[in-house]
């Protein structure tokens, strides 16, 4: 089964520079979800474990914090490089523990590559100010210091590149940094360790941790030595870290969960439409938090719209991820299903209309049909709640004001996406959706250029772009008087 990928399989803990198991010995099973197999294991760390690759972290801190930043964009290049020049193997290992087609896999790892090469270019423009004084016999200014150890915990959907997102900011401004990936998809992220080691990233710059949830994320926002926690996951954990960092006051940064609309206006490409709808839900099998939750799409065309689309997903072909051709994988696991499982039925009972799919494919396993449900209603489950797989629903309203209010009708704002050829109706609508991120005529918009984040319960500050390396770093007043001036 492991090909390629084999030699970046570590199944240790990456504290100080050492691979190390867990302390009591005890490990957890990793799953291919697309087989339902045993890939093999990694350790089960908890506090004790945790304490000490926070404890290795400060100390690094001390150094990495005075390496130039010429030095550190150099071996963040470095890091790129061997990101690309092991694509393939890290996709293959992605693409097992994941279940994600090949292609997305690729695609993801390329996308980590760019966040490292992004921040290496970001950590020499970290600019200060100098600031004109209103004393004449002092100066002002205003200096950026990196924080110190950041905790990271990233989730199973994109184990790479959510993790490119934390580690490649912390690198860049001088911070280091305590990983903690998803149990589910351990491999991509140990997998940074032994990166970075190859590249000669110091010992304790980078620490690497699988096991407790409860205990390495307890341990993380408890410790006092932890200046940052950047987490990517629910919006419920998200709020139980953000209570627990208050106590020592850490700053947060949270990419919390979504209810993504895409509006289709009556004056829209229908086909450019269903092909961005495509992307925008069925991407990673629907298992992003920028997948479309809800679809808006006024009347005119509604039946149209809803036609094209179902005939376009009849069309994806569902596999295992490293079969050729395969565009939808299966699900993370069973609980993944019986969620989905229970949207459909809330939506059958209430009157939704299966145009396509709707039940556990032929595969078996964790493998699910692609499926567009019609006549949608607000009073419906998946209204309010995110969907997290393959499902589509499709509202209909009438108006402009309507579409806004119903897209706005949430307590999440990430991200969200319209389709229309009035250039009026851009402006208008852009700024009347209370989101972090609009698409207009476009499904995919995530890039390494751009700040990735939510509004409301979505979460808190950016990722990506200029504004990503902003929370690692501290800003610093510094008034110099008794210049003789």
């Amino acid at each position: 089964m492991l090909q390629k990928s084999s030699q970046f399989m570590k199944q240790a803990n990456l504290i100080n520079g050492e691979w190390v198991a867990a302390d009591s010995g005890k490990t957890i099973d990793v799953i291919n979800p697309a087989t339902g197999l045993k890939i093999g294991t990694v350790p089960n760390a908890g506090k004790v474990e945790t304490r000490r690759a926070i404890d290795a972290a400060a100390e690094a801190f001390k150094t990495w914090r005075k390496t130039s930043v010429l030095e550190r964009s150099k071996l963040m290049r470095k890091l790129h490089d061997a990101i690309l020049d092991n694509q393939d193997a890290l996709a293959e290992l992605l693409t097992l523990e994941q279940g994600k087609s090949l292609t997305e896999a690729k695609g993801e790892i390329g996308m980590s590559a760019a966040y490292i090469l992004w921040y290496a270019e970001e950590a020499r423009r970290t600019y200060g100010d100098v600031v004109p004084s209103p004393w004449a016999d002092r100066r002002i200014l205003v200096t950026k210091e990196p924080l110190g150890v950041i905790g990271a915990i990233t989730p199973w959907n994109f184990p790479s590149s959510m993790l490119a997102r934390k580690i490649g900011p912390a690198l860049a401004s001088g911070c280091t940094a305590v990983v903690k990936p998803a149990t589910q998809t351990p491999y991509s992220g140990l997998v940074w360790g032994a990166l970075c080691e190859e590249v000669g990233i110091p010992k304790g710059v980078v620490n690497i941790l699988t096991g407790s949830a409860s205990e390495i994320g307890g341990e993380i926002t408890s410790n006092p030595l932890v200046r940052k926690i950047t987490f990517t996951g629910s919006t419920e954990i998200g709020k139980i870290l953000i209570k627990q960092a208050a106590d020592t006051v850490k700053k947060v940064s949270m990419e919390l969960g979504g209810n993504a609309p895409f509006i289709v206006f009556n004056d829209a490409d229908l086909n450019r439409a269903v092909d961005g709808a495509i992307a925008a839900k069925f991407r990673n099998s629907g298992q992003t938090c920028v997948c479309t939750n809800r679809f808006l799409v006024q009347s005119g065309i509604y039946d149209a719209f809803v036609e094209k689309f179902a005939a376009a997903t009849d069309k994806l072909k569902v596999g295992n991820g490293l079969d050729a051709g395969t565009q939808q994988g299966p699900l993370i696991d069973d609980k993944a299903v019986a969620k989905v499982e229970e949207f459909i039925a809330d939506a059958k009972e209430k009157g939704g209309r299966i145009v396509t799919g709707g039940k556990r494919h032929a595969l078996g396993g964790s493998f699910f049909e692609p499926t567009v449900i019609g006549d949608a209603t607000p009073d419906m489950l998946f209204t309010t709640e995110e969907i997290f797989g393959p499902v589509a629903p499709i509202y209909k309203f009438e108006t402009e004001q309507e579409a806004i209010d119903l897209a706005n009708n949430t307590q999440f704002g990430l991200a969200s996406y319209f389709y229309t050829q009035d250039l009026g109706r851009v402006f208008r609508v852009s700024e009347g959706l209370k989101y972090g991120m609009v698409g207009v005529n476009e499904g995919m918009i995530t890039t390494v250029e751009a700040p990735f984040g939510g509004l409301k319960e979505s979460g808190l500050g950016k990722e990506g772009g200029h504004q990503g390396i902003e929370d690692y770093l501290d800003t610093k007043y510094i008034c110099v008087g008794g210049l003789g001036l």
